[in-house]
């Protein structure tokens, strides 16, 4: 099931999460994320949704920019943030974590 984003204060509830759950259990993409969170808000072209179960908010989130849908997940073996195509099991696009410059994030949203 998925929680469409449809204000601020769902964003940032959902954002606060990931950012938690970073700082815990996934210290190498604590910084990144709010990056690739500005990179999403700059760039969807539609309702911006996330993974839910039992009414919680999960570390998955679908961007659609134009038609293409893009997923992005937590790796928790590579320890990355993965931008996946179109879905949690799509082609891994490209992977961010706390050692991706900022200008490679700009890049990515850039050419999308």
């Amino acid at each position: 099931m998925a929680t469409t984003i449809h204000n601020i204060e769902i964003l940032r509830a959902y954002l606060s999460g990931v950012l938690d759950r970073a700082d815990h259990h996934a210290q190498n993409v604590n910084e990144i994320a709010l990056a690739i969170a500005g990179g999403i808000i700059w760039r969807t072209t539609d309702n911006i949704r996330v993974m839910s179960r039992e009414g919680e908010m999960k570390n998955v989130l679908w961007l659609q920019v134009g038609a293409k849908t893009l997923c992005f997940a937590y790796n928790h073996s590579a320890g990355n943030i993965e931008v996946r195509d179109g879905s949690v099991q799509g082609t891994v696009i490209t992977s961010f974590n706390n050692s991706t410059s900022l200008s490679d994030v700009k890049i990515f949203f850039e050419n999308l």
